[in-house]
């Protein structure tokens, strides 16, 4: 028997989380709902949209779970509130693995949680609630990444670290092994992180600066 969910948000988050449990015969999406001053449709991915603060009036929490589907805007502290609301309105909460992740049998993964294809999350990982891991993702064994995290595509996270909460980590980061990354911090994309980092650090590697000729003037 099918877990009967209802997906809050209406972005592009939100449709990629129904594109993905669509695909999943253990979920069926019911409806779509968001804060009510944000609606401005009745309908999307052709289910009904509800208000958030009357949802449980009609999908009650007995009968349906839900999935916080909203990015990392203000430091995972959005997709927080929502969930932690949520979590106070009675419901509970689905995660998604893709069948395309690795990710082993004795892994600890949280609720509210998706986990895209090509990760891979080895053995004695554990990985707390509210938790996203884009595509290509290495997380190492022995390593913890805590709650409210958002973890971008193709990010190394090596053997033994732990991720503090509500931290952001983007695109071809590299962590060295054993590192403590500081709660509510962000690593930006490219960055190298060899030592331990502080709370509410931000951490970005130089850009790439644009070479003094134009393409047509570079001799392959």
């Amino acid at each position: 028997m099918s877990q009967k969910i209802v997906i809050f948000g209406l972005g592009d988050i939100s449709e990629i989380a129904h594109f993905y449990f669509s695909q999943d015969n253990n979920i069926e999406v019911c409806a779509f709902t968001a804060d009510k001053e944000f609606i401005d449709k009745d309908k999307f991915c052709n289910l009904p949209v509800v208000p958030f603060e009357e949802i449980e009036k009609t999908f009650s929490p007995n009968e349906y779970k839900m999935f916080i589907a909203v990015s990392y805007a203000k430091l995972n502290q959005v997709r927080t509130q929502k969930y932690n609301e949520a979590k106070n309105k009675g419901y509970s909460f689905v995660s998604y693995i893709s069948p395309h992740a690795t990710v082993a049998a004795n892994a600890e993964i949280g609720e509210n949680c998706f986990i895209f294809e090509d990760n891979t999350v080895q053995p004695f990982v554990k990985i707390g609630n509210n938790v996203t891991l884009w595509s290509g993702n290495h997380i190492g064994h022995h390593s913890t990444i805590e709650d409210n995290c958002f973890i971008a595509s193709h990010v190394v996270i090596s053997g033994g670290c732990t991720i503090g909460e509500y931290s952001f980590i983007g695109v071809n980061a590299t962590l060295r092994d054993h590192l403590q990354i500081g709660k509510k911090c962000i690593i930006g994309a490219g960055a190298i992180i060899m030592s331990n980092t502080e709370d509410e650090g931000v951490y970005v590697p130089e850009r790439t600066k644009i070479f003094g000729k134009k393409s047509s003037e570079v001799r392959l």
